[in-house]
């Protein structure tokens, strides 16, 4: 895909985009840039945060498959950037099957791109808050068997499902179809690093609620604990996003010398 040819100067900035500028990446618009440049200004680790949280899915995916997981459901997946999940996963285990699912029709595009002939893994436009559609798609059906285990990776996403009911219950569902066996990896933005009513914060979000179709809703460790609900975090539990099992391979260069300032809780449940 050429996003050049594009008419940019009319494409509304998105979160996956902006994800992608933080990411360094190419795939983004001069309205995705400029809303993130205009977070960054608000949060300097910005960046930092979004490669510490790209690093954390990798090493979850690692895990996973370390654990015998062999399928995974990776939704809110954003733009691809190198070590995606089916690379990682592929790469060990080369019979993984992989489904990514964004609301990004810019997303899912770049993702058929580079999957164009790998016949396991495929990517989906679908809403999370519509777990039902994701789950009955038929690309999930053909590539996920739910009598077997499988990954379900929610990664800098839930945050972007503002209503707590409607996000508790969009989980709920998800780790409902999921056989015993399966695995939950979640990371979101901690309360505890955006301070709800600091001005810094306020602008922040602010970018998203008006330059993109997304809100945002940061929220605590004890919040985001909910989400675990009846599963058994794997060790060490929910932590800081960089300090979920850290792996020198993946550690940034810019490391993040004070824990709060990772912005993300993470951690993996594990379904008895």
């Amino acid at each position: 895909m050429d996003i050049g040819a594009q008419n940019t100067a009319q494409k509304p900035a998105t979160a996956a985009r902006m994800y992608d500028y933080y990411l360094g990446g190419i795939h983004n618009f001069p309205a995705d840039q400029e809303a993130a440049r205009r977070v960054i200004a608000q949060f300097p680790l910005m960046p930092v945060v979004a490669r510490a949280n790209r690093a954390f899915l990798r090493r979850a995916v690692r895990n996973l498959v370390g654990a015998g997981i062999r399928q995974f459901l990776d939704i809110g997946s954003g733009i691809p950037t190198a070590g995606n999940v089916h690379e990682v996963a592929q790469a060990v285990a080369p019979d993984a099957h992989v489904v990514y699912v964004d609301i990004d029709p810019v997303a899912v595009a770049e993702s058929l791109e580079i999957l164009d002939g790998n016949d396991l893994a495929t990517a989906i436009r679908m809403d999370l808050r519509n777990p039902r559609g994701i789950l009955d798609h038929p690309a999930t059906r053909r590539l996920l068997d739910f009598s077997q285990p499988v990954g379900l990776l929610l990664a800098a996403v839930l945050h972007f499902v503002p209503e707590d009911a409607q996000a508790y219950g969009v989980v709920a569902q998800l780790v409902a179809a999921a056989p015993p066996g399966s695995y939950l990896a979640v990371s979101h933005v901690a309360a505890e690093s955006f301070v709800p009513g600091n001005d810094k914060t306020r602008a922040a979000v602010d970018v998203y609620q008006r330059q993109t179709t997304t809100s945002v809703r940061p929220r605590d460790r004890s919040e985001i604990e909910r989400f675990f609900g009846g599963l058994d975090l794997l060790e060490p539990g929910l932590v800081w996003v960089h300090e979920w099992r850290p792996d020198p391979a993946d550690t940034p260069p810019d490391h993040i010398a004070n824990p709060q300032e990772s912005g993300e809780w993470a951690g993996i449940g594990y379904k008895e």
